[in-house]
């Protein structure tokens, strides 16, 4: 540098005119604009060529951010540099840069390094970028990228930002590890925001942490190189994590100018919208999420041996709403959920949803969603029986009231779990179901009984037995006599003061057979259900 207070640059540099530009407009805070007013030749993902008369060398950008001139009097120094071409590696790793950057159309000839850097807000704005290497980079401010392209991967980790992190309609490719996004341990105060991005590689946000919301709402994740597209496993969000579509019509983004905060909401009805799309797994494992995980209308595309893994994840709300999976598996085993808002049309089918140990307390189903389809949703959750998924199933719709429904529920758990045992225990398992349906529906003894004492009062009523003793029986009633035979405790004093036979005998035998099984199957039904109450 030159003596202090003397904003020249030094004589060794040899500034060139795209330089010299740069330089005072640094010291007054000003913008340097090298755009040539043709849109298609100012493109910095085109194919056009620039020329000498854009260049920047990438030594003096570093000098003006460590090491730069005095402002001029009155004026804040800044780097606001617009179509520039920057040639080299501009590499200021490990430096505290003060003055508020903004980069802007630019396209750089090699990679940024910024690794354990200190920016107060650094914005690179719809630039062409070889490869951001910025692990371990604070900023006390904002990390703005959108719309910038950037060819071999973006290095975060353990990278600490003031604010928001902003990556919204950019395109990231992999690097050499076939990583596109490298952000494990990445810590962000404010939002996260990477709406309508493309990451072809494998996104990874292993144990980051979001002070308020991470939005991928209408972003595309596509990884055909690995198994999976998004790894995050214990994310937390202290908000909501929204994998959801993105409204195209009156974009904030079809201007040049950058909005502060992206999209921001759901789209509204009619608007039209780009839906968020995941190609390859998901791994959302031991996440933390303080308000909701939203998935309405998203669309996974996965192979048959990739997951939607939400494996022990906490929200109060998850919302699954998106595209049916036509392959993969869809794991919830140990989630713990408050609302559960889902519609049948979003479930994947037998063999690919896991829900063991999946708690919930409330269903909010999204459309028609009858119970026939909800424990077909079970069903599919279990291809070998567990109890569990029914048993939750049924505590849920108990909670709301729901309880005819929660019967049919654990009834049909009966009838599933009857499919596992061994031949004999199944044959009384299926008594108990034809006749009193597991004791879930009592009414069906009552029933059977009055069609089994109507049965026996009219045989009765034709052949009476002779009494056991004469002249001590009381007086024949063929009414009370077929009660007597079919009530297994109760004692009407007629069973014993008649002595049947042939045919008669094997009448009351039947009777007093069906009245025992039809007693013990509603006092094991009644103790089931005392058992689940």
């Amino acid at each position: 540098m030159t003596e202090p207070g003397d904003g020249d640059a030094p004589a060794d540099l040899q500034l060139t005119s795209a330089e010299w530009s740069m330089w005072q407009a640094f010291r007054n805070g000003s913008t340097c604009d090298l755009h040539i007013g043709d849109p298609a030749r100012d493109d910095p993902h085109g194919q056009h060529l620039w020329g000498p008369e854009r260049r920047v060398r990438a030594r003096v950008v570093a000098l003006l951010l460590l090491d730069g001139p005095p402002p001029q009097p009155g004026r804040v120094a800044a780097l606001q540099l617009t179509g520039a071409y920057i040639t080299d590696t501009l590499d200021v790793a490990g430096g505290t840069i003060k003055p508020f950057v903004e980069l802007r159309d630019c396209r750089f000839e090699a990679e940024v390094v910024l690794p354990e850097s200190h920016f107060t807000t650094l914005r690179l704005v719809n630039c062409a970028i070889p490869r951001l290497e910025a692990a371990r980079l604070h900023t006390e401010g904002d990390l703005h990228l959108p719309r910038c392209v950037v060819q071999s991967g973006i290095r975060l980790t353990d990278a600490q930002i003031g604010t928001d992190l902003m990556l919204n309609q950019t395109i990231v490719h992999k690097d050499r590890q076939g990583r596109s996004l490298m952000a494990d341990g990445l810590t962000v105060a404010q939002d996260l925001q990477a709406e309508m991005m493309e990451s072809y590689g494998e996104l990874s946000l292993r144990g980051a942490t979001i002070g308020v919301s991470l939005s991928l709402r209408g972003s595309r994740l596509c990884n055909p190189f690995g198994r999976r597209a998004l790894n995050a496993p214990q994310l937390t969000v202290e908000r909501t994590l929204y994998l959801t579509a993105a409204g195209l019509a009156n974009s904030p983004f079809s201007s040049s100018a950058t909005p502060p905060y992206g999209i921001g909401q759901t789209p509204s009805h009619g608007t039209r919208v780009q839906r968020f799309e995941c190609e390859g797994g998901m791994r959302l494992d031991d996440g933390r999420f303080g308000d909701a995980v939203d998935f309405e209308n998203a669309r996974f595309i996965m192979e048959s041996d990739q997951e939607l893994s939400l494996r022990r994840i906490q929200t109060p709300e998850l919302r699954f709403l998106g595209e049916r999976p036509q392959r993969g598996r869809v794991i919830l085993s140990g989630a713990r959920v408050v609302n559960l808002i889902d519609k049948s049309a979003s479930w994947p089918g037998l063999g690919g949803l896991w829900m063991a140990g999946f708690a919930y307390e409330t269903l909010i189903p999204r459309g028609h969603f009858p119970l026939s389809l909800r424990l077909q949703w079970v069903a599919a959750a279990t291809p070998e029986y567990a109890p569990e998924p029914y048993e939750m199933l049924a505590a849920s719709l108990r909670s709301t009231g729901e309880d005819a429904d929660a019967r049919e529920v654990l009834l049909a758990k009966q009838r599933r779990r009857r499919e596992t045992l061994p031949l004999a225990a199944k044959a009384w398992g299926i008594l108990q179901d034809w006749t009193v349906a597991y004791g879930y529906r009592p009414g069906r003894a009552a029933v059977w009984m009055a069609v089994l004492w109507a049965i026996g009062t009219l045989y009765f009523s034709t052949s009476p037995p002779p009494p056991l003793k004469a002249g001590e029986a009381p007086p024949w009633n063929p009414y009370l006599y077929s009660l007597d035979l079919l009530l297994p405790v109760i004692d009407l004093n007629q069973g014993a003061a008649w002595k049947p036979g042939g045919g008669s005998q094997w009448v009351a035998a039947v009777l007093i057979l069906a009245g025992w099984v039809l007693a013990t199957t509603v006092a094991a039904g009644a103790s089931r259900l005392l058992r689940r109450q």
